[in-house]
């Protein structure tokens, strides 16, 4: 089974922060690729597709602040990922072990 690179794992963990930090109930794919734009490797795919990181962050912040507060959840409890943020990673493991590569 392919391993986590370091940056992946960081991003991840970011993620479920980013969604703690909110009162979320849950991690979203938003909250996911947010993180990501702090990544090194993610960061130069997305300059090679002429992806403006800044407006990227800023608008990825305004929708998770503006449009989910419906998932604030007043007892504090843990984000859970969602299943489309799961799907993700679970689609992602399985490029890599097609592929022959040993870490997503």
């Amino acid at each position: 089974m392919p391993s986590f690179s370091r940056g992946l794992e960081k991003a991840l963990h970011q993620a479920m922060n980013l969604a703690r930090e909110r009162a979320h109930e849950f991690a979203t794919l938003e909250h996911l690729l947010l993180a990501l734009t702090d990544d090194r490797d993610t960061i130069a795919v997305l300059t090679g597709c002429d992806v403006d990181i800044e407006a990227l962050k800023s608008d990825l912040e305004d929708f998770i602040n503006e449009e989910l507060d419906s998932l604030v959840v007043p007892n504090g409890q843990d984000a859970r990922p969602t299943a489309a943020f799961q799907r993700v990673i679970q689609r992602a493991v399985i490029h890599v072990q097609s592929s022959g590569k040993e870490e997503v």
